[in-house]
């Protein structure tokens, strides 16, 4: 999940937003770019929407954006028993807003290009530092991360938690997420699972190498992910040695109680779930910060912190970079 808001795009530094909510059209949309340079626009929610390309005024004169506009799709809108559901269609890529606030939890590109540019690309590093065995994806929603995993790496065996059936109905005909749901030529493949993965009946010992937790509700990390509790019962589904990747969100806070402002290396302490993280497994979690333009959105990992050299050298494209920024949890208090 990554916030959008009418400053700024977390996806792409381009903030695009729908607003005059009608009584027939109850939906106030934040919508990512249509393109890289569209700064926003602003229009009543339709089946098709038109996007400024460049810095103008959304007062502009209609001939002046009829000469700029390029055309988004609203190719569905429904409401289940979990979420507002909304897939929109641009010319490179396609999303999925989800819930009230309407923040985009998943995104595919069209062709051959995987990359996202956002912390979906993170979680594809994390098979080369845990055991071999299964991984499992919580918080499944369009399929980004899974698309990429298993590009990335074809004989990975996936195993990806949604709690929303019509959402998972969805993602099969607009994300091809039926697609993953067939072995690829190394042999991997993505199991769908529907259901409260956080459920006690979901608790078995030893299951996966790594777990990917990307669980959001309304805009924010799940209150139980809050719980140290839930940790411990968590950390038991993995093997020895295995490891959570979490999307941890944005700023919890901005200050200690003092209201003294945090350095840049125990930046980590603004974000509550990473706070959780270290009462529950103490000096054994890292964590990274996605840049502004692509969503600033806080990422811890756990376990020792991997030799970052050796895990570099082990991940494909720009995953060799982006691991070399992950640093051990410290507080310079």
């Amino acid at each position: 999940m990554v916030s959008l808001s009418p400053a700024k795009l977390v996806i792409n530094p381009s903030p695009i937003f729908i607003s005059n909510p009608t009584p027939q059209n109850p939906f106030f949309f934040f919508f990512p770019i249509c393109s890289p340079n569209s700064p926003f626009f602003k229009s009543k929610f339709s089946s098709s929407i038109s996007c400024l390309p460049k810095a103008t005024n959304v007062t502009t004169s209609s001939s002046t954006h009829q000469e700029e506009e390029e055309e988004l799709q609203v190719l569905s809108a429904v409401r289940s028993k979990h979420n507002d559901i909304v897939i929109v269609d641009t010319p490179n890529s396609r999303m999925l807003l989800l819930d009230s606030t309407h923040n985009v939890h998943s995104i595919l590109n069209k062709g051959l290009q995987k990359w996202t540019g956002s912390y979906w690309d993170e979680f594809a590093s994390l098979p080369a530092i845990v055991p071999k065995g299964p991984i499992a994806i919580y918080g499944l929603g369009g399929g980004t991360a899974a698309h990429l995993m298993l590009d990335l790496w074809p004989s990975l065996q996936l195993e990806g938690w949604e709690i929303d059936d019509i959402l998972i109905d969805k993602a099969r005909d607009y994300f091809g997420l039926s697609d993953l749901e067939k072995h690829t030529q190394g042999g991997g493949i993505l199991d769908v699972r529907v259901g409260d993965v956080l459920s006690p009946s979901e608790n078995v010992s030893g299951k996966y190498a790594g777990i990917v937790i990307d669980l959001f509700s309304e805009g924010k990390v799940l209150a139980e992910l809050q719980e140290v509790e839930t940790w411990l019962k968590l950390n038991d589904r993995l093997l020895p040695d295995g490891r959570f990747i979490v999307n941890c969100g944005g700023i919890g806070r901005e200050s200690d109680e003092t209201g003294h402002q945090k350095s840049m290396d125990d930046a980590w302490i603004q974000n509550s779930t990473i706070q959780t993280l270290m009462e529950a497994f103490p000096e054994k979690v890292s964590w990274k910060r996605m840049p502004e333009r692509n969503g600033e959105n806080f990422l811890a990992l756990t376990g020792p912190l991997p030799d970052l050299t050796i895990w570099s050298s082990s991940v494909p494209g720009p995953l060799s970079e982006n691991v070399k920024q992950w640093k051990l949890c410290e507080s310079s208090s």
